[in-house]
């Protein structure tokens, strides 16, 4: 598959305060980004472990991007702090791997800024269809497969 045609699934966790509001808002400003982008709503980055990001590239996600409150603002105190170490950890990894550790990022995203959450997106989809699709995917699975993380 050569990296023209090749559209990347990003799958984005989003904080329920503040990245996910800016998601919504985007929407409500009709703001676009690609279909190919699945939007995960949790209650704070801080719940993340390592393990959902490894799941989401066993289940077929060519990147991922975790979308937290602002640091300093995160209504759990420091649950984006601890994302952004577990992100970290996850790119050592991917590196450890083989694998590209831009396939995961970190951003920090308030629930007014709908079009630098669009803008990241965007970014983030452009590094994935320059590096091509993940290695991790199932060689079984279906192109259109759900993902069921």
């Amino acid at each position: 598959m050569s990296n023209e045609s090749f559209e990347p699934l990003l799958i984005a966790f989003c904080c329920q305060y503040c990245s996910y509001s800016a998601a919504d808002l985007a929407g409500s400003m009709r703001l676009q980004y690609p279909t190919n982008v699945r939007i995960v709503r949790t209650p704070c980055t801080g719940r993340l472990e390592v393990e959902f990001f490894m799941k989401a590239f066993e289940k077929g996600a060519d990147g991922i991007l975790v979308a937290g409150c602002l640091e300093g603002g995160c209504h759990f105190t420091e649950g984006n702090l601890l994302a952004k170490g577990r992100v970290g950890y996850t790119q050592k990894f991917l590196s450890e791997c083989g694998l590209e550790a831009q396939r995961i990022r970190m951003i920090n995203i308030s629930a007014a800024q709908a079009r630098p959450l669009v803008d990241h997106i965007n970014d983030m989809l452009a590094t994935l269809k320059s590096i091509g699709p993940s290695p991790l995917k199932r060689v079984n699975q279906p192109k259109n497969a759900e993902m069921n993380v």
